[in-house]
């Protein structure tokens, strides 16, 4: 048998000699374990809002205009805590979740996210630009920097579509969602988001009067 030497066996911090430092590096821990651990300890939860909150605010704001991102971010957080024992601790990620409430929060302010569609569409004929605009210029990807060069008329394109169709098309090129999450985040099935993305892409494609795929 080989024997090890007690010098050999990881100690407790507590035992670790005076002066040397416990180097062993701490994993984070996941939106799952946060929220799981906030069931007892409340305030563990703030570990899920610092993570998470600046891209919610800035996905409300490029949706409905700074002027509601803060209210509606608030309160997609606020639903979270308050739900937060319904919360599938086999999600490690809780973005798709919070997208998900905050999805259903825009919902109610569809009047407002129309108007600034609307006003980005009628940006092709003057000058002026939406009001809140220059907040959301960043654009992350090339495909999304050649939609902001076309802007007023995809705005006029997704203006046409319908509030679910929006919705879905705007988590995966806005919030950067997978199928998966996108699927999660709106409790549908994954095949469901394919689908329904294939055709809300032909519907953008005529509205922009671009070719269909596979058109040389």
């Amino acid at each position: 048998m080989v024997r090890t030497a007690a010098t050999d066996i990881p100690r407790p911090v507590s035992q670790w000699p005076p002066g040397v430092p416990d180097r062993t590096p701490l994993a984070e821990p996941s939106d799952a374990e946060l929220i799981g651990a906030s069931l007892d300890r409340p305030d563990d939860f703030a570990g899920v809002f610092d993570r998470h909150a600046d891209e919610i605010h800035a996905y409300v704001g490029r949706r409905l205009g700074p002027e509601h991102a803060d209210d509606v971010t608030a309160e997609t957080f606020l639903l979270a805590f308050r739900k937060r024992h319904r919360y599938d601790p086999a999600r490690p990620d809780a973005r798709p979740w919070l997208y998900g409430i905050a999805s259903r929060l825009i919902s109610g302010h569809r009047r407002s996210e129309m108007r600034r569609l609307k006003a980005f569409a009628r940006a092709a004929n003057r000058e002026e630009r939406p009001p809140g605009g220059d907040a959301y210029d960043e654009e992350r990807t090339a495909e999304r920097a050649s939609a902001a060069a076309m802007r007023p008329a995809l705005a006029a394109a997704l203006a046409r579509l319908s509030a679910a169709e929006r919705e879905l098309l705007l988590l995966i090129a806005w919030a950067d969602l997978t199928y998966e999450e996108a699927a999660e985040a709106l409790g549908v099935p994954v095949g469901t988001v394919r689908s329904r993305l294939h055709r809300i892409r032909a519907k953008l494609r005529r509205h922009l009067h671009l070719p269909e795929e596979g058109t040389p």
